[in-house]
């Protein structure tokens, strides 16, 4: 667990909507006191990184401090089952991506949680591009070099530290017809030295962390998994521009809070992440690694998770994923 807390600048606006649940005068207040933010991935990875920009937004414009809570594991299940179960006050939020919320009910035969009626979703705040890379000196400049050498042996090794990953890199093999081993890894940086000495082959890589790897020459991007080419990676055919027609996954991350969490509460939330995706910095940062803005409101982001749900169960099946 690793915890930070990150401290805000500038004064919040009082809401004076009274409901149940949390007394008048507390939701008069919100944000009042520190609040905490559950990532289910650990420091230093993309995720992390993704996340410390925005917990220090927050903190600027509510202007009350975050204290950001790590809690890796089980592809955050044991962070959305803490928020799942904490007081529904305001002052505790979930993190998450769209490749858990949704695609965790489809991967594990026991789910703590269920994404639809144990939380109140605030709204979006970014969506993640993924790029397939290769160490930095493979003779493979395509897709296509990549995959008739990949077809010419018989053991191949992949890595992997989230579903997107996982599902991405299965689409990538069914449509290609490859075999490879799947190697797991508890972040990005962790994977880094088996991709760069050769030990994996390839690796579909949290462009949060790989933009960066890619623009200092210590990884070779050959494809990203999005419809449209990325802005983080110029230059970077997309996988249906590479001959996978249809291939495309983009992660999105949105805040939840508990059920029960007042109206008021999240639509003072919801405002909070329209005016930090409106800043011309959050699409700068975004650009750096691997990401654009994506600022649904909280209804919005409700039909986005409901949608993102009925895509995932027919995509993983396809995969052969059987849940665990």
């Amino acid at each position: 667990m690793d915890r930070r807390q990150v401290l805000g600048g500038i004064g919040a606006g009082a809401v004076s909507l009274s409901l149940t649940g949390v007394p008048a005068f507390a939701q008069a207040d919100w944000p009042a006191r520190a609040m905490h933010i559950f990532i289910g991935f650990p420091a230093g990875s993309g995720a992390d990184i993704l996340g410390r920009y925005f917990t220090n937004k927050i903190a600027e414009v509510s202007g009350r401090p975050v204290v950001v809570e790590n809690r890796p594991g089980a592809n955050s299940n044991i962070a959305a089952g803490l928020v799942r179960n904490a007081k529904p006050d305001g002052y505790n939020l979930l993190f998450i991506a769209s490749s858990n919320m949704a695609a965790n009910p489809f991967l594990f035969k026991q789910q703590p949680f269920d994404p639809v009626n144990d939380f109140v979703p605030a709204g979006t705040f970014a969506q993640i591009v993924f790029v397939l890379v290769v160490r930095p000196d493979s003779p493979f400049n395509t897709i296509d070099d990549l995959v008739k050498h990949l077809k010419s042996k018989k053991q191949n090794r992949y890595g992997t530290t989230n579903q997107t990953a996982i599902m991405s890199t299965e689409l990538f093999k069914t449509m290609t017809g490859v075999e490879a081993v799947n190697v797991g890894y508890r972040t990005a940086p962790d994977a880094m030295p088996d991709v760069t000495n050769g030990t994996l082959d390839f690796m579909i890589m949290d462009g949060t962390f790989a933009a960066g790897q890619v623009r200092a020459g210590r990884l070779k991007a050959l494809a990203v998994t999005t419809a449209e080419r990325s802005p983080s990676f110029p230059g970077v055919p997309t996988m249906q521009e590479s001959g996978l027609k249809g291939y495309d996954f983009a992660p999105w991350w949105g805040v939840f809070f508990p059920k029960g969490t007042p109206d008021v509460i999240v639509t003072r939330m919801e405002a909070i992440l329209q005016k930090i995706g409106a800043m011309d910095e959050t699409a700068k940062f975004l650009e750096t690694v691997g990401a654009i803005v994506n600022k649904d409101t909280a209804e919005g982001t409700r039909k986005r998770l409901l949608a993102e749900m009925e895509r995932m169960g027919p995509i993983i099946k396809a995969a052969g994923i059987e849940p665990q």
